[in-house]
């Protein structure tokens, strides 16, 4: 019994474990302010991308009461910027904006990484209290500043972010206007990158440039890191329709990727009454999930898919029939107008001269007749199919040749065992933090 009574005292001081993590954070910040100085200082831009990189790990450990010891420690007490940054811990919005004010006077090399998170939390705090209009012209004028400075990482971060802005607020008109008269140069961010490819496939989705616009997609979740799910997950939702567009099925796969499965069930049930090209399933389906689609900001693109899904079900009534009345075709489509007979026969026409049937009609019995299957390998399709399979892994290999990094003069000096420990260390510390950084990041 006096030993139950031990281990039970010794058990309750529990809080103890918080009192021991609140100053490991707190030192944790010195240590990152410490670096951030030594890099400012030495000129070091790799400093300030460690420190930016070890923040992210810390952010969701952060409280007001650390933030303040840190000020405390950081600025001296009563000073006039220890008063400033202690009256904004409770405003992220005004403490962004005076940031992104006192940066405009800043210009070196070693702030660049720096400024284009302020940027981003910027952006991001002004999207939360939707007044994103407010800040266009601050951006813009940020945008030029960058580029007049040379800062290629901001330039990359503020287009993207004006790219947002524009589709925020669907003008993507003037989107296009900004993203084809931007500077272009190569990327340095994986994730911003991965951010341009997305914008521009939903640019290239409302101009109805459907190829170009799966091939940025899936380019975007495919470059996209695995932790980033919910990025990865609106790359998908579009590409999905973009291929619908286009007349391709997705593969089942696509939607029973991990973590996934539930936010593309819409996308799938979807899928699959084009597939079957039936019209009243579709309609159905494009009612129960309204809100998603409205949420996902993809209505306007399901109702141009009303012409595939009809298109899909004269397909196979022309594969199935070899004669058949325009009435029944009309039945089959379960088309729902005043003179659904006439729509039928102007639909089957448009479908005739676009090639996606192989019929003719004979309007003077109301029908329409199905020339006979031939063989596919006799025409040019297998020729087409083994191209686009081609070019596609071409592309593939040359953006995996573009993204491999190779240190400055490897090729020169040789490796020794103290800098290949610490380059060992500072490769651990990065995979250590990866996942969550890019999680945040998306």
């Amino acid at each position: 019994m006096t030993q139950e009574v031990e281990m039970k005292e010794a058990q309750v001081p529990s809080h103890s474990v918080s009192s021991f993590s609140t100053p490991s954070t707190l030192q944790h910040l010195k240590d990152i302010a410490a670096l951030i100085e030594t890099g400012a200082y030495a000129k070091e831009v790799r400093r300030i991308v460690k420190s930016v990189r070890l923040t992210i790990m810390l952010r969701r450990k952060l409280k007001a009461s650390i933030l303040s010891a840190f000020l405390s420690f950081a600025l001296s007490p009563g000073s006039e910027a220890h008063s400033k940054l202690f009256s904004y811990l409770p405003k992220a919005k005004t403490c962004s904006s005076n940031s992104i004010a006192r940066l405009k006077n800043i210009n070196r090399r070693t702030v660049d990484v720096l400024s284009s998170r302020l940027y981003f939390y910027y952006s991001y705090s002004h999207e939360l209290t939707n007044s994103l209009a407010e800040i266009r012209g601050n951006l813009l004028a940020l945008h030029r500043m960058a580029t007049l400075r040379h800062d290629e990482l901001g330039q990359e971060t503020l287009l993207n972010l004006l790219l947002r802005n524009y589709l925020y607020y669907n003008l993507y008109d003037q989107a296009e206007k900004l993203r084809s008269k931007a500077p272009r140069f190569e990327a340095h961010s994986n994730q911003q990158f991965c951010r341009y490819l997305f914008y521009l496939g939903k640019i290239r989705t409302i101009q109805l440039e459907y190829t170009d616009a799966k091939e940025s997609l899936l380019q975007a979740a495919r470059k996209a890191p695995i932790a980033a799910r919910g990025f990865r997950i609106q790359c998908n939702k579009w590409a999905i329709i973009v291929r619908l567009l286009l007349g391709e099925i997705p593969e089942r796969t696509v939607f029973m990727q991990k973590g996934m499965k539930k936010a593309l069930s819409p996308y799938f049930e979807l899928t699959n009454a084009v597939r079957i090209g039936d019209l009243e399933l579709f309609k159905t389906v494009a009612e129960k999930f309204s809100s998603t689609f409205s949420s996902d900001r993809t209505n306007n693109l399901i109702v141009r898919l009303r012409h595939n899904v009809i298109r899909t079900g004269l397909r196979n009534i022309s594969i199935s029939y070899s004669r058949i009345s325009l009435s029944d075709v009309a039945k089959k489509l379960r088309l729902d107008s005043e003179n659904p007979v006439a729509d039928a026969e102007s639909i089957v026409a448009k479908a005739i001269r676009d090639g996606a049937i192989d019929a003719t009609i004979d309007h003077a019995n109301g029908w329409m007749l199905s020339k006979e299957t031939g063989d596919i390998y006799s025409t040019n399709e297998p020729q087409i199919a083994f191209h686009s399979r081609i070019a596609f892994c071409l592309n593939m290999h040359n953006e995996a040749v573009k993204a491999l990094r190779f240190p400055p003069n490897s090729h020169k000096e040789k490796e020794g065992a103290e800098k290949r420990r610490e380059r060992q260390q500072q490769e651990q510390e990065l995979a250590k933090h990866i996942a969550e950084e890019e999680d945040d990041d998306f």
